[in-house]
């Protein structure tokens, strides 16, 4: 099966391609929001229609969430079998007025940078998803069959914590069990580069408040004489780093691993510009241990920060008080095999050993994820990362991601498959925020990407 003439269908059909995402990008699949259960149903039937419209055997799989796609298609009997994931929910659009156009009414608009798909969800992540679907489409509109065995699974729950997730995969093990998973869920580095993402952070989060005296106490009174839980909280915050940035807690870089030499120096022949990177922030110096590049800081090392702090009187003017609590929300994103609750476990011991007599903690907790790596020592890797050269005429790269993406993990320890992380998002898209984009380019230049993927790896 030659490439070429796939490619030349993707170039004539991107009008059509466009306004096929278009038509999913006005259907309002907010997952976390109950009034829009009947737009998440909607959406899962489109895709349902669409990809049977091209040949796929789908079919909606009712969860007690929101539905999942799944659907397969055949290919040649010594071909791999590959799995596609991505996800068809969005997030809410609050806050509207901070939005420019409606942000279910997409279109097509010019910016100064070039055309671009506004609207929720154009990319992240119904955008990304079409581009492979579009591959799909131009492979069997001109071969009549695609060059691999294709599954697709697509989910309606991503943005609301998946909780049907796991229930499925581990029900359905045999059929979503494949060679390889592709998940387009991800971006360019610094907007220009493609990438194979090949490390993502893990997550656990800790939601407490320690509570001191049976009541808010008068300062004069009081002042001096009783310890104040603000004080308790914020000294055990302030010393979680060292004055290095290295965070202190016993045993936390347990399972911590070294970036090999080769991942070193590809990592450092991106050149990050990390002055212009806080510099766009309003920042200037890095805040992570001092003795690491501050690529490493983002992708492969890991972070404690305090999300939120709050206790005592916060209106206007002053009411002058020693609280009876104090709170915190602290996240540490995790890397390598670093044990999410082997550390909650020492985070709690830390705190509590910080508690003056007469003092209690009490906990807020959700269930933390681990870190997800990727050997690329499969050649399917190599394979996609040359088809990606090839299409955006710049070396790809193995990247990591600072974010934290458990689906990658699932399709490992619940399927045993290896995750391939692909995606054309740009940095300013707006994802999770008002006026949400994707450029026509990157939606382009997309589809063609995985239209050279699956003729590498067939």
């Amino acid at each position: 099966m030659t490439l070429d003439s796939v490619l030349d269908r993707i170039d004539a059909d991107l009008p059509d391609a466009t306004d096929r995402l278009l038509d999913l990008l006005r259907i309002p699949s907010i997952s976390t929001d109950p009034a829009y259960a009947v737009e998440c149903q909607k959406a899962a039937d489109w895709l349902v229609d669409d990809l049977k419209s091209i040949g796929f055997q789908a079919s909606k799989r009712q969860t007690p969430g929101h539905p999942m796609v799944v659907a397969h298609a055949d290919g040649p009997a010594d071909a791999p079998h590959l799995m596609f994931y991505g996800h068809y929910d969005v997030q809410p659009v609050d806050p509207l007025d901070l939005w420019d156009s409606p942000p279910f009414e997409p279109a097509l608009e010019n910016t100064p940078t070039g055309k671009v798909i506004r609207g929720r969800g154009s990319s992240d992540d119904k955008g990304q998803l079409m581009t492979f679907v579009e591959a799909c489409r131009a492979w069997i509109a001109v071969h009549g069959s695609l060059p691999a065995r294709i599954s697709l699974f697509f989910e309606g729950e991503e943005e609301s914590g998946s909780p049907s997730l796991i229930p499925f995969m581990e029900e359905n093990k045999a059929e979503l069990t494949t060679d390889i998973a592709l998940i387009c869920d991800t971006g360019l580095f610094e907007s220009k580069t493609p990438a194979i993402i090949t490390q993502l952070r893990g997550m656990t989060c800790e939601d407490f408040t320690i509570t001191g005296p049976d009541r808010d106490l008068h300062s004069g009174m009081y002042g001096g004489v009783a310890m104040n839980p603000i004080r308790i909280l914020t000294r055990a915050l302030a010393d979680l780093h060292d004055d290095t940035g290295r965070i202190t807690l016993p045993g936390f870089y347990d399972g911590v691993e070294e970036l090999s030499d080769e991942m070193r120096a590809q990592w450092q022949g991106l050149g990050f510009d990390h002055a212009t990177f806080l510099g766009d922030v309003g920042l200037k110096h890095p805040a992570g241990e001092q003795d690491r590049m501050p690529i490493e800081m983002l992708w492969s090392r890991p972070t404690c920060d305090v999300n939120g702090i709050w206790g005592g009187y916060t209106g206007d003017g002053f009411k002058t008080v020693l609280p009876s609590k104090a709170s915190a929300k602290v996240s540490f994103r995790l890397v390598g095999k670093q044990d999410p609750e082997a550390i909650r476990k020492t985070f709690r011991a830390y705190l509590e050993d910080r508690l003056p007599d007469g003092f209690t903690i009490e906990y807020r907790t959700e269930k933390g994820s681990p870190a997800a790596q990727v050997s690329t020592d499969n050649p399917m890797f190599e394979q996609a990362r040359e088809a990606l050269s090839d299409e955006w005429g710049i070396p790809a790269a193995f990247a990591g991601c600072g974010g934290s993406i458990p689906i990658a993990g699932y399709f490992k320890d619940i399927l045993g498959v290896d995750a391939m992380l692909i995606g054309f998002g740009k940095d300013d898209d707006n994802i999770h925020s008002p006026n949400e984009k994707y450029d026509l380019e990157s939606f382009h230049k997309g589809i063609r990407s995985w239209a050279r993927i699956l003729a590498k790896l067939s």
